[in-house]
Formats: C-alpha cells, sequence, structure tokens
C-alpha cells in the first residue's frame, strides 16, 4: 500500500495499482526524433567528422616493450650514441624508425658514477614509460617528493623496466664504463 501525500489533510491508504500511473509506450516515431539531437553518441562505434572526438589508442606496454627492444638494438654501434652526456636527447632517426605510432624515443650516455632525472611526461595522456639499458650498468633510483630513496632497481641486460610515471625517478650509472639507456614512452 502506498500513502498519498498530495493534499493538506492526514494520509490516505491507496491501492498501490491505482497510485501507478503508466506512461504509454514510446512509438517508432518518438525515438527517431529523439535520437536526432545526440549526434555522435547516436554513432557510436563509427567514425565522426570532429578530429577532437577520434580514438586515439595508448600503445600498450607490450608495444612499448618491443619498440625498446628494436632501438637497443639499432643502438648497439656506438657510432650513434650520443655526444652529449647526461641529457636525454631524442634518438637518432634510424632508432627512432623502430618505434611506430604515437611512440617517443629518447637516449641517454652517461660516464661511470653520473646520474639523470627522468623528466615528467609533457602531457597527461602518456599511458607509461619503459626503459632498456644497451650497454653498460646502471640502476633505477625512486625518490619520495622530500627527496628520500623509496627504491633501488638494477637496470638488466636485456631485460625492460616498466614506469607508470618517470616522476620522481634518477638513473645512475653504477657501473665503471659508459652506460647507454634507452627511454620509450607512448
Amino acid at each position: 500500500m502506498s500513502y498519498d501525500v498530495s493534499g493538506h489533510t492526514r494520509p490516505q491508504s491507496v491501492p498501490a495499482r491505482s497510485a501507478i500511473a503508466l506512461a504509454p509506450a514510446p512509438t517508432a516515431a518518438d525515438l527517431s526524433a529523439s535520437l536526432a539531437g545526440i549526434g555522435d553518441i547516436s554513432m557510436a562505434g563509427h567514425r565522426s567528422g570532429y578530429a577532437h572526438l577520434d580514438t586515439r589508442p595508448s600503445p600498450t606496454v607490450g608495444r612499448l616493450s618491443a619498440a625498446a627492444r628494436g632501438a637497443a638494438e639499432a643502438l648497439s654501434r656506438p657510432s650513434l650514441w650520443p655526444r652529449r652526456r647526461g641529457v636525454w636527447q631524442p634518438a637518432p632517426r634510424t632508432v627512432r624508425r623502430r618505434a611506430d605510432g604515437r611512440m617517443r624515443v629518447a637516449v641517454v650516455t652517461l660516464d661511470p658514477d653520473q646520474f639523470v632525472s627522468l623528466p615528467a611526461a609533457r602531457d597527461r595522456s602518456a599511458s607509461a614509460e619503459v626503459l632498456h639499458l644497451v650497454h653498460g650498468r646502471a640502476h633505477t633510483v625512486a625518490t619520495s617528493e622530500d627527496g628520500r630513496m623509496l627504491a633501488v632497481q638494477r637496470l638488466g641486460d636485456g631485460r625492460i623496466r616498466v614506469l607508470g610515471t618517470a616522476e620522481g625517478h634518477q638513473l645512475v650509472n653504477t657501473g665503471t664504463e659508459t652506460a647507454v639507456v634507452v627511454r620509450v614512452s607512448g
């Protein structure tokens, strides 16, 4: 039982079936008229004519890792290593060709005991970053906002280090020879 409280008198008991007003079922003409103003929503799954609504899929971790391995393979020749030390630089064109789509490839060369920060992503659409050691020995150091060391992880030969974010990470050459590391982000 439901109660009718629309009047100024005390609530009265009313049967539930009489309290529910059923709306008439919409007709096909009503539905087509109501969908006409929706635009792209009614075209779900189809390409839009608006450039800002185009989908731009982020590369998966697997694609980033494959691009990093390809870039490391191309950087196996020391003639392609960057001349400037301790600064992230865009990889040479022959190396960047190994990464397709919306991936950015950078490389850094570090002298022994030298370190460099991993730059923060320029845009928030970057999903992840991967690091691949090309030559030498290096570790990543994760730090908190106040500078405390949180974790130290070795970059292994032939292994990919996946970073959810680059903020708060340092890369340190812990070996006795030059370290070369490639970074792929997407």
